[in-house]
């Protein structure tokens, strides 16, 4: 079982920034994928960016493609997701969750967090 964490969200303007984190609670944390994605009220879960765990490939939505950016620290056991010139639409819970294969499918992934909001003003 792996526990994840996420911290960082909150309410910014449109055109700010916002760096989420999401904390394992494994050990083995390199062995997994990590992706984002977000959900905003009515909307299904969207696929927002995904990592592979040496931190050497990461691969995004093209709505955030180019503004959100990826990385991860093993050593701490977390990834974070940094967001830059956000926008009103980018407004949701974002998730992140764990996969031993790299995927962008939700049902794949093995383990979620709780989510952490993220609200951007216009």
């Amino acid at each position: 079982q792996v526990l994840l964490v996420e911290s960082g969200g909150g309410l910014v303007q449109a055109g700010a920034s916002l760096r989420v984190s999401c904390t394992a609670s494994r050990a083995s944390f390199s062995i997994y994928a990590m992706a984002w994605f977000r959900q905003s009220p009515g909307k299904e879960r969207e696929f927002v960016g995904l990592i592979n765990g040496n931190g050497r490939y990461a691969s995004y939505a093209d709505s955030v493609k180019d503004r959100f950016t990826l990385t991860r620290d093993n050593a701490k056991n977390t990834v974070y997701l940094q967001m830059n010139s956000l926008k009103p639409e980018d407004t949701a819970v974002y998730y992140c969750a764990a996969s031993r294969i790299p995927t962008t499918t939700p049902r794949q992934f093995e383990f979620w967090g709780q989510g952490t909001q993220v609200t951007v003003s216009s």
